[in-house]
């Protein structure tokens, strides 16, 4: 029987959305969504709540949003929502030790891409321009490097001719909500076996300037990227499993740079 986690989400896109409600229709409890304060958008430069404050209050999650969770009301919220597991999901901001050392779980990073490949803040839009035949989704505990926390999921997709970055990161967030709630359902249960990343075979994505926008219209070539062959990561060959409740061992951190940032912001 799974036993019910705590869940405080961290997300502003509009790829965060489908993990938000995922999670929201999961045997598990949300106990805190985070997001940015409004901010101007728009010809009126009228304030507008992110993807995630929309969500969140359409379906009556307790939402806080908050400039920061690095200290004041953010951080204070955050604490106090005493979370089995923190989710992030392209919320934007580097994440101190202090707040990935919240959850009496792990930390969990929904990142899109099959890592070790691309990893960096903007994997959808660099899988276009390199014309990488695939891609994915992973779920990784947190830890100090960019990306690089060991996997718990992963699920490849394939990258359609016609994709652009609107239609392939849409797909890629449904794909990956469906990996981050089997990840938090084997994460309560005790049977995750996080893998260490072959950084040897690591990528990473570029910085997305104006000039680089993928053509809209199909591409005729790609490269010869690697491909996997499962769509879903192997269990570590580690014979170490966690107590069931126990926490996940984390290195001394600083992460946020996990893909906390939206997936394709250039900021």
């Amino acid at each position: 029987m799974t036993r019910s986690l705590r869940i405080a989400f961290l997300g502003n896109d509009r790829w965060s959305v489908p993990s938000l409600l995922a999670l929201s229709e999961s045997d598990h409890e949300l106990v805190a969504v985070l997001t940015a304060v409004p901010r101007p958008a728009g010809r009126g430069n009228e304030l507008r709540p992110t993807p995630v404050a929309e969500a969140a209050r359409a379906t009556r999650l307790p939402l806080v949003e908050a400039e920061t969770v690095k200290e004041g009301p953010g951080l204070d919220a955050l604490a106090a929502s005493r979370p089995d597991l923190l989710v992030v999901v392209a919320y934007g901001e580097i994440l101190p030790q202090a707040v990935l050392d919240l959850p009496r779980v792990a930390p969990v990073n929904l990142h899109f891409s099959m890592l070790p490949a691309l990893r960096g803040a903007s994997p959808v839009q660099t899988a276009l321009l390199l014309g990488l035949e695939e891609t994915g989704a992973t779920t990784i505990v947190m830890d100090a490097g960019m990306d690089t926390g060991p996997v718990i999921l992963q699920r490849a997709e394939r990258i359609e001719p016609q994709d652009d970055s609107g239609s392939l990161g849409s797909r890629l967030a449904t794909i990956g909500a469906e990996v981050l709630v089997e990840s938090a359902e084997r994460l309560a249960t005790g049977t995750a076996q996080p893998r260490p990343q072959d950084d040897a075979r690591a990528t990473f994505t570029k910085r997305i300037g104006p000039d680089d926008r993928p053509r809209s219209g199909p591409r005729t070539s790609r490269s010869s990227a690697p491909r996997r062959s499962t769509h879903r990561a192997r269990p570590a060959r580690s014979s170490r499993r966690p107590r069931r409740g126990s926490s996940w061992p984390r290195g001394r951190a600083v992460s946020g740079r996990s893909s906390s940032r939206p997936p394709d912001a250039s900021a």
